[in-house]
């Protein structure tokens, strides 16, 4: 019998993380600023959801929104970020850069991998932004990482389920190509079957609605309300994918 599919889930906050944990997830990615992308989460955020969290924690490593194009500032903060991380114990780290022509960043990357030394490697989505995703993948390889995610080039997982699917063939058993953008419990099982990948990244999000009483509705981009990693989502992501696949 085939070892379950890995679910992991994309946390904006340790509350996020927390109810990950609690609905089932087997990884944390934890991240700020869900609106742009994600970005680096602060160094207590880090600290705490590693304290608390029993299952695997890898912390996005993303100085700014925007384009992963680095600059030398950019990269002394990545590289001072991952060594946070080593420091309090993370699992591994989710890492990414390209050229301005669109390749991976190779001398910038390898520097990245070094710093990290024995944490586990995720590039990220710069992947899906590089200009020819094949050969991206094969300096991916060459770098060491244990995986990519990627939604296949596409706006979300379903719609570039093919490229996913030629991905994961192409990869083998070289690294795990793990399809995020869009997965949900509707439609996890059937991306999982259509491409071939054994693991998948949702961020299972829901809205919270403030408990202010009182609100400023003048004010603008202050709102209110947020959003957060729902445990039920995250059980029922679980469970349609586990029965999916028995």
């Amino acid at each position: 019998m085939a070892a379950r599919h890995v679910l992991e889930i994309a946390s904006n906050s340790v509350a996020s993380a927390l109810a990950a944990q609690a609905g089932g997830a087997d990884r944390v990615e934890l991240f700020d600023n869900l609106g742009e992308g994600g970005t680096t989460p602060s160094y207590a955020s880090i600290a705490v959801a590693r304290e608390r969290l029993r299952i695997p924690l890898f912390v996005l490593i993303r100085p700014r929104p925007g384009d992963f194009h680095y600059d030398a500032l950019e990269t002394e903060l990545m590289l001072r970020d991952i060594a946070n991380c080593r420091q309090l114990g993370c699992d591994g780290v989710v890492i990414g850069a390209l050229d301005a022509d669109g390749a991976v960043d190779m001398p910038l990357c390898r520097e990245l991998v070094a710093a990290a030394g024995p944490l586990g490697i995720t590039f990220h989505r710069a992947f899906d932004a590089a200009r020819d995703l094949p050969e991206a993948l094969e300096q991916v390889v060459a770098l060491g990482c244990q995986r990519v995610l990627s939604s296949g080039g596409q706006a979300s997982a379903g719609q570039g389920s093919e490229m996913l699917a030629r991905l994961v063939a192409q990869a083998g058993n070289r690294l795990s190509v793990m399809a995020g953008a869009g997965i949900t419990p509707d439609n996890i099982a059937a991306i999982a079957s259509a491409t071939g990948c054994r693991e998948l990244h949702a961020s299972a999000k829901a809205d919270r609605v403030s408990g202010m009483r009182f609100r400023n509705a003048d004010l603008r981009g202050l709102d209110n309300d947020w959003v957060q990693t729902d445990a039920a989502t995250v059980a029922t992501l679980r469970f349609a994918l586990d029965l999916a696949v028995r």
